[in-house]
């Protein structure tokens, strides 16, 4: 028989239940409404309850947390969208607070910049992001040149032994820290053929953005704003323009300042949000790495639920047919 699921044909066996439809969909277990023909159906009808030939179901799940919403990069499949830096903490303690609050799954690390181990007797950064709990992103932050970024990439595989994924970033000068594009592209393609997963930092050029893409990077990084600016999304239509013509996970990647800015990248259709300076620079870190974790996940949901259309004028929130006079 053949029932309807959100709009979508599935066909089933006689006799089968709602609970069965459910276990099949793979959410026993998860926070759902279900409506039967336009109908809800208490959660206790779900087992009694059978199906007939051209039902249709509803099914509705609580996506809230990222517990349900995942996206893949270099094979592996992540519930967090909130990536978090390493950077400007005041020490290892507040580094790790914040990023537990966060909800990270992915950190990335200056491999430049930080002892991850080469530099014994100094404090480790690996003690408080264990490699068995988070995905460690080496970044080539400070790196100028395409030649320095892919040496920085062949150490951190060194140093990590043997990982893949790195964070490329190329800059153009001290002062803007915008990416050298043209070096990108050359640094890009040379680690690509080398085997690398390369997540790479770029402006929010859409044509830059496919390019990268087309080189192979596994996923493309556009500015929201200059690196440590706080100043948000200077371009939500660029970002836009860049998710709507890409196959590769697209995160945003510096400039947001706060968590609304965050929203903002998750409600344009970002797979993530990748932030250093916001959080390590609040007056309190660990919270604001909480608000940034909610941020996200409110702007995700935002996207999945579909935001009602602009109006120039006032739409009654209440029906008005019916009403007595």
């Amino acid at each position: 028989m053949i029932v309807y699921i959100n709009g979508e044909a599935h066909e089933y066996a006689e006799k089968t239940s709602v609970a069965g439809a459910i276990a099949g969909m793979g959410l026993t277990g998860k926070k759902i409404a279900v409506e039967l023909n336009k109908e809800i159906l208490p959660f206790q009808q779900y087992d009694a309850q059978l199906l007939k030939d051209q039902d249709r179901l509803e099914i509705v799940h609580a996506i809230g947390g990222g517990q349900d919403d995942s996206f893949v990069l270099a094979g592996v499949t992540y519930h967090s969208r909130l990536l978090v830096g390493t950077g400007k903490y005041k020490d290892m303690e507040e580094t790790r607070l914040a990023i537990e609050a966060s909800g990270a799954q992915i950190v990335t690390v200056a491999i430049r910049r930080t002892n991850i181990g080469q530099n014994p007797g100094e404090p480790n950064l690996l003690d408080v992001i264990s490699p068995d709990k988070y995905t460690i992103l080496p970044n080539t932050a400070g790196c100028y040149t395409a030649e320095d970024a892919v040496r920085t990439c062949r150490l951190s595989r060194e140093l990590l032994d043997g990982h893949k994924l790195v964070k490329l970033e190329v800059l153009a000068d001290q002062k803007t820290l915008f990416p050298d594009v043209a070096e990108t592209y050359v640094a890009a393609e040379l680690l690509v053929k080398e085997g690398f997963d390369v997540m790479v930092y770029t402006n929010d050029d859409p044509i830059a953005a496919k390019r990268l893409e087309d080189i192979g990077c596994i996923a493309v990084m556009p500015l929201a704003a200059p690196i440590g600016s706080g100043l948000g999304i200077r371009n939500p239509y660029n970002i836009l323009t860049i998710v709507e013509n890409a196959k590769v996970p697209i995160l945003v990647d510096a400039g947001v300042g706060t968590a609304s800015d965050a929203a903002i990248a998750m409600e344009l259709g970002c797979a993530g949000v990748l932030m250093n300076t916001a959080i390590a620079e609040a007056k309190n870190p660990v919270l604001m790495a909480s608000a940034m974790r909610k941020g996200i996940e409110a702007g995700r949901e935002a996207f999945l639920a579909g935001r009602m259309p602009r109006k120039r004028f006032a739409s009654a929130s209440s029906p008005i047919n019916g009403l007595f006079f």
